[in-house]
């Protein structure tokens, strides 16, 4: 299924003594200093390395990536909205940082740029592209696998409660589950919902940015707590948190959670866990002869389209085979010069679709639903009937083609940053897309933490059970849910910034792009 760029007579540009680089985990190795009579602009200019840093990114995203920035014959700018910012100093004092002046960057652009952004510690390719969980402790590494939020009682009182761990991580060995309520956190159980206050960076920094920490949980259906200690650690992710096939009014009904976009293959082009998990089930519900399918993406913020594109090739049906799966849109300047950069513009299925002969798929959906996410579902909508359960999506159309910042020194490289600027937007089959303000559903549902993965108690999949068995949905019923079950707790979606990725990330282009 893995589609490879090709870019026939592309000109190659030399990366000279300041580069910006396409992204691979493995940098390159062999870089030259500036030759006699090839002055260098950031040297005679930059009075620190961050300066480098800042000129670096202005350059790339609004002049040329060519070169690292460094080009004054080539005027190709890699940033998807550069023709709303103003010329601006990368070397002004008015910006301390490179994320000062990036931010007065995507400001100009604003609020359709909510996405920009520059990691200085490399763990987000790693996460996505080669499938290890890291978190955002800078240069630690690492992750308790494990995902975190507030949500409401039937009294309104708020509730920290674990939506998911990954199967592979410390918090699920140590029987961590969703649904499971956190009381203390290193003993402190001053951990009430404030409204993105003191307390909750608190509590998000010690579930996201630390190395140790001492959770006070009370399992799902538990009275009592227990205290379990977790170490964060580096392992192998698995996006697929539950899935199983179920008879729903004498079909085969298959589902599966799905929170992450990690790439099918890493920096090495070799299959990560990510394709052979997704492999297996697959090939679990074609031998199922499944006849419906839902795919719940209601804390997926995306990741890396290729792995979009392995879904929507799993889940098409035949006739999608060989058409046109979505449509790459770029600035008017790579757009103008795709053979020489070796961009495409097309993706379309392959040949050969998943074979699971589906004319209908179910989708899950949240606020928290972005990006590789909203490709997924709408590049399935020219070919079958997608039919989406739960709230409005995120909105993020648009994607990143991944840049490494480094400066040398005397020969020696020093890692900067790696930039994710806004470069392309997407359009499924019929040309649709745009939709910066979400996606809407074609009904309404609840999330209720406290409701196990599959549960047909789920009010998503009370719906899509009643949709399935009687061609339509049933009348809404959380507050029936609340009123009956004193336990219910309603999830606040945007009471915690999500630890995951929003974004999606086309890493075939580090070897396309000159």
């Amino acid at each position: 299924m893995r589609k490879r760029l090709t870019s026939s007579g592309a000109a190659i540009f030399p990366l000279l003594f300041l580069s910006a680089v396409i992204f691979t985990a493995c940098k390159k190795d062999s870089k030259s200093d500036p030759q006699p009579g090839n002055p260098d602009p950031v040297n005679n200019t930059a009075k620190s390395d961050e300066d480098s840093l800042k000129y670096l990114m202005y350059r790339t995203m609004q002049v040329s990536y060519v070169s690292g920035g460094r080009s004054t014959t080539t005027d190709l700018p890699s940033y998807y909205w550069y023709t709303q910012v103003p010329a601006i100093d990368p070397f002004s004092a008015t910006y301390a940082k490179a994320e000062d002046l990036l931010s007065a960057m995507i400001n100009k652009v604003s609020p359709t740029d909510r996405y920009s952004f520059l990691d200085r510690t490399g763990s987000l390719a790693n996460k996505l592209q080669n499938g290890i969980s890291q978190d955002a402790a800078p240069g630690e590494g690492g992750s308790y696998g494990m995902e975190v939020t507030y949500a409401l009682d039937q009294s309104n009182k708020s509730h920290l409660m674990v939506l998911y761990t990954d199967k592979n991580g410390p918090a699920s060995a140590a029987d961590i589950q969703r649904g499971a309520e956190i009381t203390a956190i290193n003993g402190d159980a001053n951990i009430a919902y404030d409204n993105g206050g003191p307390i909750s960076q608190k509590v998000y920094a010690a579930i996201h940015s630390s190395k140790q920490v001492t959770l006070t949980v009370r399992k799902p259906k538990a009275t009592a707590t227990v205290t379990i200690p977790l170490t964060s650690t580096s392992f192998k992710i698995n996006p697929i948190l539950f899935d199983n096939v179920s008879n729903v009014g004498g079909r085969q009904v298959g589902y599966f959670s799905f929170y992450t976009f990690s790439s099918i293959y890493g920096d090495n082009d070799a299959p990560t866990n990510t394709k052979q998990v997704l492999d297996q089930l697959f090939a679990k519900f074609k031998a199922a002869g499944i006849q419906d399918l839902i795919v719940d993406l209601r804390y997926n913020g995306g990741g890396a389209v290729v792995t979009a594109e392995y879904l929507d090739n799993a889940i098409a049906p035949a006739s999608a085979g060989g058409q046109v799966m979505y449509n790459f849109i770029y600035n008017n300047k790579l757009t103008a010069n795709l053979s020489r950069t070796g961009l495409e513009s097309v993706v379309k299925f392959d040949g050969t679709t998943g074979g699971l002969n589906l004319t209908r798929v179910f989708f899950i959906t949240s606020g928290s639903t972005a990006s590789a996410s909203e490709l997924t579902l709408q590049n399935l909508k020219p070919y079958m009937n997608v039919i989406l359960v739960g709230d409005k999506t995120y909105g993020k159309p648009v994607g990143f083609i991944p840049f490494t910042l480094s400066i040398y020194k005397s020969g020696q490289e020093k890692y900067m940053g790696d930039l994710y600027a806004i470069n392309f937007e997407t359009k499924n089959a019929r040309q649709e897309g745009g939709y910066f303000t979400g996606i809407d559903v074609n009904k309404q549902a609840t999330d209720f933490v406290n409701v196990p993965w599959g549960d047909a108690q789920d009010e998503h999949l009370q719906q899509i059970y009643s949709y399935i068995n009687t061609g339509a949905f049933k009348r809404d019923a959380s507050t029936e849910r609340v009123i009956s079950n004193p336990d219910s707790r309603k999830v606040m979606s945007t009471a915690l910034p999500s630890g995951s990725f929003n974004g999606m990330i086309d890493y075939r282009q580090r070897g396309g792009i000159r």
